[in-house]
């Protein structure tokens, strides 16, 4: 882990695992799913230890603050040491995927004939 040496914002999302790629880390942080502060930030933005980052992956929003800087890509255990996600960030994240395993799942194909009858009745039943 270097902690003098200057690193691009989209090398160091790369080199902490956020992406699998630095070209899709540029393009998150271009498309502002990266803030900085709660400022939008660039892919040449210089990443320095104690900044707080929000990181929007999907449905998923991270808020970390980064610990340490390293400009190679390493395995997980190591990279999880370049930050930490807050707490309340943890929590809310956790809330979400709590409250979305309850949620009723869409249906998934076109109502068949039998699906079409009952429905149809049903109508008939509610317009009575």
């Amino acid at each position: 882990m270097e902690d003098s040496v200057d690193i691009r914002l989209d090398k160091w999302l790369w080199a902490a695992r956020f992406f699998k790629t630095r070209s899709l880390a540029k393009a998150a942080i271009e498309g502002g799913k990266i803030q900085i502060d709660g400022k939008k930030a660039k892919p040449s933005k210089t990443v320095s230890i104690g900044i707080i980052m929000k990181i929007r992956q999907g449905d998923a929003i991270k808020i970390i603050e980064v610990k340490s800087l390293c400009d190679q890509r390493k395995g997980a255990t190591e990279a999880a040491v370049l930050y930490e996600e807050l707490q309340e960030s943890l929590e809310k994240r956790e809330a979400i995927q709590e409250a979305r395993r309850y949620m009723p799942k869409a249906p998934s194909a076109r109502p068949n004939k039998k699906n079409r009858r009952d429905l149809v009745q049903f109508k008939k039943l509610n317009l009575e």
